[in-house]
């Protein structure tokens, strides 16, 4: 036992050194805050990301903002095909000379489809979605528009995709192509175009498509044999590069410089988002795994 006025000192010694210890416990607890993640730099003229879950938005730049989507308008065109009432993906196509007369005509992109081949609804998807074939977008708008003649039927799938959008309560969005390939009237936004793509991936079919890296095709010609087609590789580089890519879909032209929709999922969440009016095929898919990042940084 401890007496006297040594034992009084230890004592007081000893109560400071707990408090002391205490505080320094506190401190080191508190004095080190979590670092706030920095939202990235792009190069792209808007970008858009947002919680596919919810809704809620994760990254902004400009996301509001009118540009042109090159063929990144082709996910509104998926997205009309799969919401047909009835829809068989096994129905067939036959593929006339106008298809293949349109995109020579305009330099487009294209699945490269055979003249008088039978071709499925769901083969054309593919042709649509991984070569981003504007020979495809025709296709799908003339079986799937209403009218006596290919200009009415493709115009009336047009005016489909507009319904769509409005559906979407889309105030910024306007298509007057199939494919892209627009008349100065084709725009959307990242924030839009990001709502379609998420609208789009509730289709199965959808996913199915745009998360294929390649794809090949046995159509039958007007002679009754079957042709096995070059096989259609997905234009989106993320699927080889970026962990948990699922989609969605690569744009480009003179007007929309070089555009990216696409979504992710990490730890069990996705992330999904749109880039336009990058600089070129590499930069678009830098922004698009920048704002990846920091997305998911944000959900933790």
């Amino acid at each position: 036992m401890i007496t006297g006025i040594k034992g009084t000192r230890i004592r007081r010694a000893a109560a400071v050194a707990v408090t002391s210890g205490a505080l320094l416990t506190t401190g080191a607890l508190t004095a080190a805050p979590a670092q706030a993640v920095s939202a990235p730099s792009i190069v792209a003229k808007g970008g858009y990301a947002m919680n596919n879950a919810n809704g809620s938005s994760l990254y902004t730049k400009k996301a509001d903002t009118r540009l042109s989507t090159g063929s990144t308008t082709k996910i509104m065109t998926a997205k009309v095909v799969l919401a047909q009432s009835n829809l068989n993906l096994d129905a067939t196509v036959t593929i006339k000379k106008e298809y293949s007369d349109y995109v020579v005509k305009n330099n487009a992109s294209q699945a490269h489809l055979i003249v008088g081949d039978k071709v499925t609804v769901r083969q054309l998807l593919y042709g649509l979605m991984l070569p981003s074939g504007c020979d495809a977008a025709m296709a799908l708008a003339d079986k799937y528009g209403s009218g006596s003649t290919i200009a009415k039927r493709t115009a009336s799938f047009i005016g489909k995709m507009n319904t769509a959008a409005k559906s979407l309560n889309l105030k910024n969005t306007h298509f007057d192509s199939f494919d892209g390939i627009g008349n100065g009237g084709n725009y959307s936004t990242p924030r839009d175009l990001t709502k379609i793509a998420s609208s789009a991936m509730k289709s199965s079919t959808f996913r199915s498509i745009v998360k294929t890296k390649h794809y090949t095709a046995k159509t039958k010609t007007k002679t009754g044999s079957t042709r096995t087609m070059k096989v259609w590789d997905n234009t989106n580089g993320l699927l080889n590069s970026y962990s948990g890519t699922i989609g969605v879909k690569t744009g480009s032209g003179p007007e929309a410089k070089y555009c990216l929709v696409f979504a992710a999922t990490r730890r069990g969440k996705t992330v999904i988002g749109t880039v336009l009016a990058s600089s070129s095929i590499p930069q678009r898919e830098a922004d698009a795994k920048k704002i990846l990042d920091y997305g998911f940084a944000k959900l933790g």
